[in-house]
This record gives C-alpha cells, structure tokens and sequence, in this order.
C-alpha cells in the first residue's frame, strides 16, 4: 500500500518509529507534489503521478517525505537517464545553442523514459527530422522576404515598418482561429509599428479551405478582407458556400460581384500561387507566421509573438 502511494519515496522512511510527530502543514501534500513537479517538469509522468498519490496522502506522510526530497531528486534523475542522454546526443548533433535544441531540452523534460528509449532506438530518423527542422527555422533569403511582402495579398500596416510579418492559413484550421485571435491582437496592440501580410495556405484535407480561402480574397477585392476574415474564423462550421454567402452579407459585400468571383473561380489561381509561395518557404503545415523572415516559434500565442516583435523593434535604428 505504501509504496503503491508514494511511489518514489521509500516506505521505510514513513513507517519508522519515534516521538510523536510535531503538527505539519495542511499544504504539506502540495507542496511536495510541487517540489517532485519542478525537479522532473510539469507536464511528466513522474508529475503527474505524484500529484494523483499525494491526494490521497496524508499531511503527515507528504512532509515526512519531503524531508528527504535528495532521495527522491536522486530516483527521478535515474528514471530520467535515458532522456538525458538522448538529449545530449541530439544536441551534440544538431548545435548546442540552436533553437531546436532548446526545443529538444523543453519536450525531452516531459517525456517518459520510455519513449526516450524508442528514440534512441529510431536515432537516426529522429536526427534527419530535427536537422530538416533547424534548417526550415533559418532565417530566408531577401529575395524569398521579398516574394512573400509583395503588395499582392491582404495586409494591413504600411510595408516600410521595422517589423514585417507574414502568415500563411487555412480558414478550416483549428488553430488558424487561436492564430486569427492573435492577429487582432497584434492590431490592436502595435497598429501601424507593424506590417501583417495574410497568405492562403489552404490544406488538402480540408475540403472547404480551398472555397473558403477564394471568397475571402473576393472579400479583399471589395475592400472588406479583415471583416470577412474575423466572421469566417468566428464561425469555422459554415464555409460552405451558403455559409460563406451569408458571411459575405453579414459584412456588406456587393453580392452579385461576389457570387461571380466564386462562380467564375476568380481567385483559383491566386490562392494556388501563395500555396507554392509558401511551400517555396518550406510552410508544410498551418499557421506558419515569418517574423522578419524568421519563422515564428509559437504562431497561436500573442504573448510569445509580441515578445519577437518587441525584441525586433527594439533592433530598429535610432
């Protein structure tokens, strides 16, 4: 039963003897919890299943526990072995100080030692995958920036901003919509310091992206690309045509020009040229947002890519 509860921490050292124990604290049990969460990362198995233990411990045993936390620090680190040394390896293969490495340090902390294993097992793919992904992550070319910034796609702020970025989506996209919640922020945040530029990168398995992604550009013919833009990711389960119709209205659009521009499939091309646009740039998966010709680490989260455009402005001259 004990060790079915505690499971790092030795029964031995909560079933001795001695003096009536001095009262504890009720938070006893969370704060060990706590300590095992950030010694072994709060998204691991260890954490997980220490948090689960500890609810039904009592307060008594939690402090007991934590007196010896170095007995239980030296039993995750032995659990973590395996996925210290893979991330070790990889760093020493893919660069020390590049960001994939960081992102190997970050992930590896909250894998199971299991699945560690299985890496190391698979060493070589895992290598050739994460050196496809630091060199996806360089910095593009100027002349790559230069085709992505083109004045040929909805974009909002003056292009001569220090900071340019670049977003390539798909309407049916889940996390386009936490993406497209982000930009409004963006907007509203840093308004003409930035230039956002919105590429279609329709996805092949979303059978309304492709439609979806040619009213919106209709949309953008007539002056209303961000209105329609907002109503369609508000409402992904309505891209159909009566779906998008009805957006259309919502935001004002003349219809008959609308209904043309879809009926005569006006912007088909347009839409299949920023797709190999962004497959030139190496997008393989939406949203994928350049900073400055740099790919953005986390696309959905306005926090982390103000943080990015923060550190750019800060960059710009006088």
């Amino acid at each position: 039963m004990c060790a079915s509860l505690l499971l790092l921490v030795g029964c031995d050292q909560l079933m001795a003897g001695g003096a009536k124990p001095a009262p504890v604290s009720k938070t006893a049990c969370a704060d060990y919890a706590k300590q095992v969460c950030t010694e072994a990362g709060a998204e691991s198995t260890g954490c997980k299943s220490m948090t689960e233990a500890t609810g039904l411990m009592p307060a008594a045993a939690c402090a007991a526990a934590a007196t010896d936390f170095a007995f239980t620090k030296a039993k995750l680190g032995e659990a973590r072995k395996a996925c210290d040394v893979l991330t070790t390896k990889l760093c020493a293969e893919i660069g020390p100080t590049t960001p994939t490495c960081e992102m190997v340090k970050t992930q590896t902390k909250n894998f199971p030692p299991d699945r560690c294993s299985m890496m190391m097992e698979h060493y070589a793919e895992v290598v050739a995958d994460l050196k496809k992904r630091e060199e996806r992550n360089k910095p593009l070319a100027a002349e790559k920036i230069a085709a992505m910034t083109q004045p040929d796609a909805p974009a909002f702020g003056p292009a001569t901003s220090a900071v340019t970025l670049v977003a390539f989506s798909d309407f049916q996209c889940p996390f386009c919509s936490r993406a497209a919640t982000a930009t409004q922020k963006i907007k509203e945040k840093y308004g003409d310091r930035v230039h956002f530029v919105f590429r279609q990168f329709p996805l092949s398995f979303h059978k309304n992206a492709h439609l979806a992604a040619e009213a919106a550009l209709a949309a953008n013919a007539q002056g209303k690309f961000w209105e329609f833009h907002d109503k369609l990711f508000a409402d992904q389960s309505k891209l159909e045509r009566p779906g998008l119709e009805d957006a259309a209205k919502a935001v004002g659009l003349d219809m008959v020009a609308f209904k043309k521009a879809l009926d005569t499939s006006s912007f088909t091309a347009k839409v299949d040229s920023d797709q190999k646009l962004g497959e030139s740039v190496n997008v393989d998966g939406t949203p994928t947002i350049f900073l400055n010709g740099a790919r953005v680490a986390d696309p959905t989260n306005f926090d982390a890519i103000a943080k990015e455009i923060d550190a750019a402005l800060a960059k710009k001259p006088g």
